[in-house]
């Protein structure tokens, strides 16, 4: 039975994966884990990669993002108990059954956003 933060709004699927996804950093968490479990150091590291001129993610805000989404169902936190602490986040079914739609975003910005993309960067 899905909670209240994935039910459809008004019965728009659209509205309720808008607000499963929104936010800076979910997409590219998703991503990030897409080829296996990742610990929380590794997938901070990750979201700093590839972007000229951004600044480091803030500890807080990675951990909110990192709990939306396991509260969504899209991936899993495992915390081994141990000392000094070790947890791991990995993609659910559901999660694995959304990086196809992340690859399709992808494809379709390096068709048509590639100028753009450069333009933005360079500014």
């Amino acid at each position: 039975m899905p909670n209240a933060r994935t039910k459809p709004a008004c019965g728009c699927p659209v509205a309720a994966f808008q607000k499963i996804i929104s936010g800076k950093y979910k997409l590219r968490i998703v991503w990030d884990l897409k080829d296996g479990p990742l610990r929380y150091s590794e997938i901070r590291s990750g979201l700093l990669r590839g972007i000229e001129g951004t600044g480091e993610i803030a500890p807080r805000v990675l951990s909110r993002e990192l709990k939306a989404l396991a509260e969504n169902g899209l991936i899993d936190r495992k915390d081994f108990g141990v000392v000094p602490p070790k947890v791991e986040y990995r993609l659910t079914a559901k999660g694995r059954s959304f990086v196809p739609v992340i690859a399709a975003i992808r494809d379709w910005g390096s068709a048509h956003l590639g100028g753009h993309v450069r333009q933005a960067q360079a500014a």
